[in-house]
């Protein structure tokens, strides 16, 4: 065990991972050890398997009843105690997942042909969702500084009508200031956009890093601003389908009340994990950030020792790695030699964007032995 870290979260036995049905653990074969998609390999907050233990007990699977079950009250508690947020219980919806949520925001807020922001390498459904919807897809790249608020208000005054917001970001693990997020919403209410803030990997900032949530930062914020959240990155419950969007003024709470039913529901199951997970999950998702922590600062040292010549910048939030292997001349894609070669599934650097040729994102949300065997893995392929 490695020493001041949980053993619970440490001591993962590989067979045991690969009894999981998730799509983590269920694509590859057991050749293959899966480091790509974001979900963890630790086991769930004990309190939160109890609930869902009893609820299966109790044959308890109907259909949800969120503010029964206190799930907004809930929230509230936790982004308060947790990241210093005040939120209105009454200004939360919940929703089955982030990315539903945003689809169902920008079908309410946009008409197809539109224009709608991104900043990649960014997370790849929002592509999809854009396409979906029929809209039109405008970039604002990240810069060497993370978000680009300038580069956002030129797509604004472009005409484009919304900004997709990853906060904490995915896949780079960067986290914005306040400055650029003030920037940012000036930017919408001076054209008249929205931004939609998905704050899913908020919980997760590391030691060193700070979330601003997007809805406390101007009142301009809190008029074009809604906020997408969720316990399944942070708790990982991801298959259990519940979600929140946020709210902080009259303008925005008006776009949620007039969205579709189906679209602001959310699993039962789902429900009682995240309800449980905001009141008695603290102290499991500190010992989860303290491995997560002590994994990215592994990674780097794994990497200046058998792979310098990769480019890795230490995450801010959560436990997503963005690897720069460009200098390996493994082409546009990386991911597919090293899964070929190494028998390690990386998530694909070009998902995220043209910015993410050469690059592959790597999940470090799991033990350290086991991400020291994917860089070993990895090494193998420039010997």
């Amino acid at each position: 065990m490695t020493k001041s870290l949980n053993p619970y979260l440490v001591d993962l036995q590989i067979d045991r991972l690969r009894q999981r049905r998730s799509a983590k653990w269920a694509r590859y074969g057991v050749e293959v050890l899966p480091a790509w998609v974001a979900e963890m390999d630790f086991p769930l907050s004990e309190p939160v398997k109890r609930a869902l233990i009893e609820a299966v007990e109790l044959d308890d699977c109907g259909y949800a009843s969120p503010q029964e079950l206190g799930l907004a009250e809930a929230f509230a508690a936790f982004a308060e105690r947790r990241l210093g947020w005040i939120v209105d219980p009454e200004r939360v919806r919940p929703s089955p997942d982030v990315v539903g949520a945003i689809r169902s925001l920008l079908r309410a807020l946009t008409e197809p042909g539109q224009r709608i922001v991104i900043t990649p390498p960014v997370y790849h459904p929002f592509f999809a969702v854009i396409e979906e919807l029929g809209c039109e897809l405008a970039e604002a790249p990240l810069s060497a500084d993370g978000l680009d608020p300038e580069a956002i208000e030129r797509q604004f005054a472009a005409g484009a009508v919304a900004l997709i917001l990853c906060n904490p970001h995915n896949p780079t693990g960067g986290v914005a200031s306040r400055e650029q997020l003030v920037a940012i919403a000036d930017a919408a209410e001076r054209y008249g956009a929205w931004v939609l803030a998905d704050e899913i990997h908020a919980p997760l900032v590391l030691p060193g890093g700070r979330h601003v949530p997007f809805l406390t930062v101007s009142d301009a914020a809190r008029e074009r601003g809604i906020a997408l959240c969720s316990a399944s990155k942070a708790f990982n419950l991801a298959g259990l389908q519940c979600a929140q969007i946020v709210t902080a003024s009259e303008n925005a709470t008006e776009v949620t009340s007039q969205l579709p039913f189906g679209d602001t529901h959310c699993g039962h199951l789902g429900a009682i994990a995240s309800v449980v997970a905001f009141r008695d999950g603290g102290p499991w998702l500190d010992d989860v950030i303290a491995v997560v922590d002590h994994n990215r600062r592994l990674l780097a040292e794994l990497l200046a020792e058998r792979l310098p010549q990769v480019g890795y910048t230490q995450p801010q939030a959560s436990y997503l790695s963005w690897l720069d292997l460009r200098s390996l001349e493994l082409g546009d894609d990386p991911s597919v030699v090293i899964l070929e070669r190494c028998g390690v599934a990386l998530s694909p650097g070009p998902s995220f964007g043209a910015q993410g040729a050469g690059f592959a994102r790597l999940n470090i949300g799991t033990s350290p032995a086991l991400l020291e065997e994917a860089v070993q893995r990895i090494a193998t392929i420039v010997r």
